[in-house]
């Protein structure tokens, strides 16, 4: 699949046209009588949902070739995880509405509905203890490598999170008495908590799947500019082995280009000078890539950014008064690619990423701290999606204690 081959964004209001003809739907089985037709009632959302599912996978299809670096690509993917567990959970139901009627009735569809974030934590609850241990294990060896810093653990700290949440849902569900208000507030509670826990673990797949697909990528052979994304250098002013990483990626790329096409590049390491560094790391690049017999004529430093907006930033501006059509791509670590992507976006420039290897130790913890940077971006998408689910499990525990 090719990256920028599109010109405009999906859009998804069919989704909400299809809910109100759902919704048109049931109103009409309901006068009817929703337990006589409590079967054809699950049918009907069995073809919603897969409906939506196909059209959120060609959603996220679709923005990749427009922009893979985009929040949309993390929720698409996400939430037709989540939609597809739903999708099996009512195919289920469907069964035992049509082979045990006496038993299982319409109102059976309004809690699972319900119960479908409590639900999908439950179904994914292999694949997330799998996951905290082994990101306990990596945190554990980085830790034993580089020391015990805060930066260090927050690997760790996500997998007790995403562990204690699971446990919280399983046990305290198991305990409900009382009066029918109280047991209403107690499903609420935990209904509340499970839509928290699905909206931060729909992210957490969906970055990753994200993540997965953007470092695979190998960028088109006709790049005219190649921006190296900086971090930390050391003290002798050399690269640190991780900034050296994405010297070397950029170099394997333009040596590989220029055997395909015989197109060479233009380098831009972009970084600044830290507090503790003796040069800034654009000047500490620039001077590893003359080792490597890169002419200084390939070499356009960008050395005033202080984080990867910056890079992109003050990059594009180079690259805006060299030659405004120029074609670009970034070299960074792997963990950083997507974010680095997303970052060039929203300078409007069409830069596709490369990622170079890390340590094994090193790349899960790296991933996390990226994780939880990427969730504190677009705070108005975020909050609308997360509010908007919120009072969709309040409404419904509501309307099923009526």
């Amino acid at each position: 699949m090719k990256f920028d081959t599109r010109d405009k964004k999906p859009k998804l209001w069919n989704i909400a046209a299809l809910s109100v003809v759902l919704l048109a739907v049931l109103a009409v089985f309901i006068r009817l009588g929703a337990d006589v037709y409590g079967a054809a009632i699950s049918v009907c959302f069995i073809v919603y949902y897969v409906i939506v599912l196909v059209l959120l996978l060609s959603a996220f299809f679709k923005q990749i070739q427009y922009n893979p670096y985009s929040y949309n690509t993390i929720f698409y993917m996400g939430f037709a995880l989540f939609l597809l567990a739903v999708l099996i959970l009512q195919t289920d139901l469907t069964v035992k509405l049509i082979r045990r009627p006496e038993l299982y009735v319409a109102r059976e569809i309004l809690h699972l509905i319900l119960d479908s974030a409590k639900s999908y934590v439950l179904l994914s609850a292999p694949f997330l203890f799998v996951f905290s241990i082994a990101l306990c294990v990596s945190n554990i060896s980085l830790i034993r490598h580089e020391g015990k810093r805060f930066v260090n653990i927050l690997g760790i700290i996500l997998s007790f999170l995403l562990v204690g949440g699971f446990l919280f849902i399983f046990l305290f569900d198991r305990y409900a008495s009382g009066s029918q208000r109280e047991v209403m507030l107690h499903d609420l509670i935990v209904n509340l908590f499970a839509a928290v826990y699905l909206y931060f673990e729909c992210m957490l797949l969906g970055i990753m799947v994200a993540d997965a697909i953007v470092i695979r990528y190998e960028p088109e052979p006709d790049k005219d500019f190649i921006i190296i994304l900086g971090c930390g250098i050391r003290r002798d002013g050399t690269p640190s082995p991780l900034l050296r990483g994405r010297v070397d990626r950029a170099l394997r790329f333009a040596e590989k280009q220029e055997e395909l096409t015989g197109k060479k590049p233009v380098f831009i390491p972009s970084g600044g000078q830290g507090p503790d560094e003796p040069i800034s790391e654009a000047a500490s690049m620039k001077g590893y890539l003359l080792e490597q017999g890169v002419p200084e004529e390939r070499i356009l430093v960008e050395d005033r950014s202080r984080d990867t907006f910056e890079n992109m930033k003050f990059s594009k501006e180079i690259i805006q008064a060299a030659d405004p059509g120029g074609k670009v791509a970034f070299s960074t670590t792997n963990y950083h690619v997507f974010r680095g992507g997303l970052y060039a976006r929203r300078v409007k420039m069409r830069a596709v990423g490369m990622g170079a290897k890390t340590k094994w130790y090193f790349w899960p913890n790296a991933a996390v701290r990226e994780f939880v940077g990427l969730l504190t971006e677009h705070k108005l998408k975020q909050g609308l999606i997360f509010g908007g689910m919120i009072a969709f499990y309040v409404i419904l525990t509501l309307l099923a204690y009526r």
